[in-house]
């Protein structure tokens, strides 16, 4: 790093510590009623917190480029002996054709002693369609009644029926790449020979956390038309925080896709079943017995994604819950067994979920004095400047260089925002001893009804409150009066912003497709008459695929409706299908066809399934954008969704226009 970058980062710490004592010991209004006291308080403690958290992002990102331990997939060394390895498919009450998927692309995971994969479906439900299931795959089925430990309890269930050294878990939906096992096997094997050649020198590692990615665009991507521009919400999480957390050694289980050390777990007595984040504490468990955890940052399976607010809240909910019973029961703040770089990541994960607090308060302050001058800050505005405008734009100028290009500090404050009004409860509640037990699976079938328009509710009256405090605020000023009252509006207009994106990430967006599509560029042949005509797709979804025609063919042209039969490349494999035409587009130089897929046997299905899944989804975007600012985004939903509303009111005014013709 530059000596420039050096300095600079230094001064962004420096002036925003000199910032907070000033704030701390100048600024609060010991003399005032109690109310304005505590929220003053409260104010000046969430900006240190939020500080804090600031630093410590800093700090470990440089650490990251200090640091030895990397996440790059070392070489498969076939000269070690290849470990075997138990991979549980854990199933509550998910859908058959959903498992499924997942076992489909467990059986082609690629590894060198294919015959030491096993796959284990573990069903809790003891269902006869999912034992079916299995027996179609020839995989191992386990399953238990009356089981009082949820997910902790069925994956414990089946561990006690087995004794690889090496097992991976999967939720039911999350289904892995064929590159899965060679992406993280390899990572054991070479600890294996480091702790033979030199183990003086070498932790032994407990468990590989691969990131946790999804096929579909989140309720954020989605309902703000932005699958394209913005990356998924947990990517951040995933694929950059728990990499920093694993560069220091201390990666945090997400649930899903990870591969353990069996011998590890058993010492720390299995999955946990007083928590319903058993993934959060079994990792915890693990760190504290001097074991390593490394997190990767390159997908190599991916899931569905709720995109309805009833199950993106209570699954936000659960988290942070369960977050806050497992810090209790691990003692995160005097365990004597957890090591102090451990301990500041668990630290900064618990107050993760009390940073929804924090931006409520922070969404308040600002209409406390614009509306009903509440004065929770004393402060002379150009001191203010001089202490405060420095270190602030520092400090973000420095997050900005630090950031990695999955999500920028903006959308980070979106969607803060967005998970606010429903998550500071649960995680006060949960904190003074008010505990939730059940463990609840978070549905992935979208359901939407009146209910979830309830959602929008605490957006709108804190929307209206901003615009209101705005107008009110500025009203009748003029000159200085606006230059002193500009740091109060700065804050009112962020908020407003950030609303907004709530309100409209609130509002519901049609789901015209029934499975997704994936960018997929294979060949194959469609029987025209007499002649095999080849073609190269463009995408493929479980219900078909779209498809041109090679050059040299472009002559023919398919009609709706039409019936064709045909062959797909899937590696060495063809599939054979039939299917119609729902879709011709010959506007473009090139005539493209939508065919809908009818796959009769068993293995042409498996290879269709592997084809699709095998791979992220690229119409989902893995990368944030960042020629599209928050204003650019804000201005597309604004035009959409007064479009939305022009194209509704008009078929209303049609169609009440024609009942009265009648």
């Amino acid at each position: 790093m530059s000596i420039y970058k050096k300095i600079k980062y230094f001064l962004a710490i420096f002036l925003t510590v000199v910032y907070l004592i000033w704030r701390l010991f100048f600024t609060i209004p010991w003399h005032a009623s109690i109310f304005t006291l505590t929220f003053a308080i409260l104010l000046v403690s969430s900006e240190l917190l939020s500080s804090l958290t600031a630093f410590l992002l800093i700090i470990f990102r440089l650490m990251q480029k200090r640091s030895e331990k990397n996440s790059n997939i070392p070489e498969f060394d076939l000269s070690q002996p290849v470990p075997g390895i138990d991979v549980i498919i854990v199933t509550h009450n998910e859908e058959v054709n959903l498992l499924r998927k997942t076992v489909n692309a467990s059986k082609f995971m690629e590894y060198p002693e294919p015959n030491l994969v096993n796959i284990v479906i573990a069903d809790d439900g003891n269902r006869s369609e999912v034992k079916a299931l299995a027996d179609e795959y020839q995989v191992q089925y386990i399953t238990m009644e009356n089981n009082t430990g949820a997910k902790a309890g069925n994956i414990n269930n089946a561990l006690k029926q087995l004794d690889a050294p090496l097992i991976t878990i999967f939720d039911a939906d999350m289904i892995p790449y064929s590159n899965f096992l060679l992406s993280s096997v390899p990572f054991f094997t070479k600890n294996f020979a480091d702790l033979k050649n030199d183990p003086e020198n070498t932790k032994p590692l407990g468990f590989i956390q691969t990131p946790q990615s999804f096929y579909n665009a989140d309720i954020f991507q989605f309902n703000l038309f932005l699958q394209d521009s913005v990356v998924n919400e947990q990517d951040y999480f995933s694929r950059d925080v728990n990499v920093l957390n694993g560069a220091n050694g201390h990666a945090l289980f997400t649930g899903s896709n990870a591969v353990f050390l069996r011998e590890i777990v058993d010492r720390v007595g299995l999955f946990p079943t007083d928590t319903i984040t058993e993934d959060f504490e079994l990792g915890t468990r693990i760190n504290s017995e001097g074991y390593m955890s490394i997190a990767t940052d390159v997908p190599v399976s991916s899931g569905i994604t709720p995109v309805d607010m009833k199950s993106v809240i209570k699954q936000r909910v659960r988290w942070a819950r369960g977050v806050i019973q497992s810090c209790k029961n691990m003692h995160i703040f005097t365990n004597p067994k957890i090591t102090f770089l451990n301990r500041i990541i668990l630290i900064n994960t618990w107050l993760y979920w009390w940073s929804f607090a924090r931006r409520l308060i922070f969404i308040i302050a600002p209409i406390l004095y614009a509306l009903f001058h509440v004065q929770v800050v004393y402060a002379d505005f150009w001191l203010l400047m001089v202490l405060w405008a420095p270190g602030y734009l520092l400090l973000h100028s420095v997050l900005g260089d630090t950031s990695t290009n999955i999500r920028n500090e903006r959308w980070g404050e979106i969607q803060e925002t967005f998970f606010a009004p429903y998550i500071f409860i649960p995680v006060i509640m949960e904190t003074i001893g008010l505990r939730a037990t059940k463990f609840k699976v978070t549905d992935k079938n979208v359901s939407f009804s009146w209910k979830d328009k309830l959602y929008t509710i605490p957006y709108l009256i804190l929307w209206v409150l901003i615009l209101i405090s705005i107008i009110s605020f500025n009203y009748g000023k003029w000159g200085s009066e606006i230059l002193y009252g500009s740091v109060i509006t700065f804050w009112l207009l962020m908020h407003f912003i950030n609303l907004s994106f709530c309100v409209f990430i609130s509002m519901k967006r049609n789901i015209n497709r029934k499975s997704e599509r994936f960018m997929r560029k294979t060949t194959g042949k469609i029987k025209l008459g007499s002649e095999w005509v080849p073609f190269k797709t463009r995408d493929v979804s479980d219900a078909g695929f779209s498809m041109e025609l090679s050059d040299n063919h472009s002559k023919y042209l398919l009609q709706p409706g039409q019936r064709v039969e045909g062959t797909l490349d899937h590696k060495e494999y063809k599939i054979h299908f039939k299917s119609s035409v729902m879709r011709v587009n010959d506007q473009g130089s090139i005539p493209w066809y939508g065919l809908s897929t009818e796959i009769d046997q068993t293995e042409d299905l498996n290879h269709y399934l592997e084809l699709i899944y095998d791979g992220q989804n690229k119409f989902v975007a893995g990368e944030q954008d960042n020629w599209i600012t928050t204003l650019d985004e804000l201005n597309l939903n604004i035009i959409l969704h007064l479009k939305a509303f022009e194209r509704s009111f008009m078929k209303k005014f049609i169609k009440n226009n024609i009942n009265i013709e009648e």
